[in-house]
């Protein structure tokens, strides 16, 4: 999964809708979340704060970001003769690190 949009979702003269959202977040794995995270911001990024699509994609944005860190299930037991991965938990909050993208 890629960060980079459609361009055509991207055109300054096309309106971004609700439909395009869903589009988006049809694909939401914990795998894929913080990309797709992304890709919705930057479609909101100059929408009105009242605007119902930067609502809807506000919201997407804050699942996205807990599915990211607390959706991933990796087991329990031993199997093959190997100790299980601890689960991520709904404890774990999303990190940034300073660096060169700024977080």
């Amino acid at each position: 999964m890629a960060q980079a949009e459609q361009p055509e979702r991207l055109r300054p003269e096309r309106k971004v809708t609700v439909d395009d959202l869903r589009q988006l977040m049809g694909a939401s794995t914990p795998h894929f979340a913080l990309q797709l995270r992304n890709r919705i911001a930057r479609l909101i990024a100059g929408l009105p704060d009242d605007d119902p699509v930067r609502l809807t994609g506000e919201r997407e944005i804050a699942r996205l970001d807990s599915l990211a860190f607390t959706g991933e299930v990796r087991g329990e037991g031993f199997q093959d003769g190997q100790r299980a991965l601890p689960s991520v938990n709904d404890h774990e909050r999303p990190r940034y690190v300073d660096g060169p993208t700024n977080g």
